[in-house]
C-alpha cells in the first residue's frame, strides 16, 4: 500500500496559545495544543468526541469531575489521559505546556461550562 500525505499542519490561533493539527481524517484528529503559562481551556465536556491527551513538555493541571466532585490531576512529561464523552474537564498550563490529542473527529462537539475568554459554546 502506498503511503500519501494525509493533511498539511494547520495552525489555529486560540487566546490560551495554540492547536496545530497535524492530522484530520474521517476518522480521527491529531493535534498539539500549545498552552501558554497561566492560561487554561474552558472547563467543558463532549457529547461524542473522545481523546486521549499526554504531555510532551511542560506542567499541566487537569481538573476533572467525578460524581459532583471537582479535582484537579497533575500530568507529568509522557504521561497520559483518556478524556471519554461526557467526562467534564480543563486543562491548566503551571508552565508553557505541549499537549499531543488524538481525537474522534467531531472537534466542534464542545459544551463550555465555564470560560475564561467568554466564548461560545461548540467554538473549538
Amino acid at each position: 500500500m502506498k503511503s500519501e500525505l494525509l493533511h498539511r499542519e494547520h495552525k489555529v490561533e486560540k487566546p490560551w496559545g495554540y492547536e496545530l493539527i497535524w492530522a484530520h481524517t474521517a476518522r480521527y484528529v491529531g493535534k498539539i495544543l500549545h498552552i501558554n503559562k497561566g492560561h487554561r481551556l474552558s472547563y467543558q465536556y463532549h457529547n461524542i468526541k473522545d481523546e486521549t491527551i499526554r504531555l510532551l513538555s511542560g506542567h499541566l493541571e487537569v481538573e476533572t469531575e467525578e460524581n459532583g466532585a471537582r479535582k484537579t490531576l497533575t500530568l507529568k512529561q509522557g504521561e497520559s489521559l483518556h478524556i471519554v464523552p461526557l467526562m467534564r474537564h480543563r486543562m491548566i498550563a503551571v508552565e508553557d505546556c505541549d499537549v499531543l490529542e488524538v481525537s474522534t473527529p467531531e472537534l466542534e462537539d464542545v459544551v463550555r461550562l465555564e470560560d475564561d475568554y467568554r466564548r461560545e459554546d461548540r467554538e473549538a
